[in-house]
């Protein structure tokens, strides 16, 4: 039987409080978004973290409404700061087992729109050790939160025969780590609160978090030379 578990991003909560309206502060010219850079069939982005660079590739090919959306978080700067903050530890099967988890928490100053949901079975990108995926609630919430795999988890691919919606849609995967898998092992490694998180996330949450310092596009490598016969 296949073992499945929910990717959950942590929502964002919101406190409304009653005030006085404010003053109107003089109109400032909206900011002008970054130049676009056009994107090839994979885009190399690299995140510098406290423990050290993670380089991924993101399949964008295969998966480009969910690669597209990334990069553009990244372009915007909007994952500078951002935290890796959960850790899901899964105690059967070859160890290391499980994901960590990263992004914006909700953040309403950061998060842009949800996008379209683009099932393993439309991209063929399937869920292996070192694969990228994006976290959701329902399919089409995924925003800005992502995880990383530490091993093969077939349960998050999508199951078309399935009866339930949930299993049929199954998570995106987008892309994968080339370079600093020693990295994520690091954060999956680190602290956990005992307390800190809600239902499924308790007990998974890092203490405490692993900061990105900043993410960036970063060029591929050239093909290797093809020897001569």
């Amino acid at each position: 039987m296949k073992r499945r578990f929910a990717l959950l991003a942590l929502p964002a909560l919101v406190l409304l409080t009653a005030a006085a309206p404010p003053r109107k502060a003089p109109a400032r010219p909206a900011p002008k978004p970054p130049v676009a850079v056009p994107m090839g069939d994979v885009v190399r982005v690299a995140m510098v973290t406290t423990l050290g660079t993670i380089e991924v590739e993101l399949d964008h090919k295969h998966a480009p409404i969910t690669t597209e959306n990334f990069v553009r978080y990244v372009d915007l700067k909007r994952f500078d700061g951002m935290n890796f903050y959960r850790v899901m530890k899964l105690n059967w099967g070859q160890q290391p087992n499980g994901i960590i988890q990263a992004g914006l928490s909700g953040d309403p100053a950061k998060v842009l729109k949800p996008i379209a949901h683009e099932p393993t079975s439309q991209t063929g990108i399937l869920h292996k050790a070192g694969t990228l995926s994006m976290a959701r609630n329902a399919p089409g919430t995924a925003t800005a939160d992502f995880s990383i795999l530490l091993s093969d988890l077939e349960g998050f691919d999508a199951d078309p025969k399935s009866t339930n919606p949930e299993l049929q849609a199954g998570y995106a995967a987008f892309g994968r780590v080339v370079s600093g898998m020693d990295v994520v092992r690091k954060i999956y490694d680190s602290p956990l609160s005992p307390t800190k998180g809600v239902g499924l996330l308790k007990g998974q949450m890092l203490d405490p978090p692993i900061k990105v310092l900043t993410v960036r596009r970063v060029a591929s490598p050239p093909p290797a030379p093809v020897p001569a016969p």
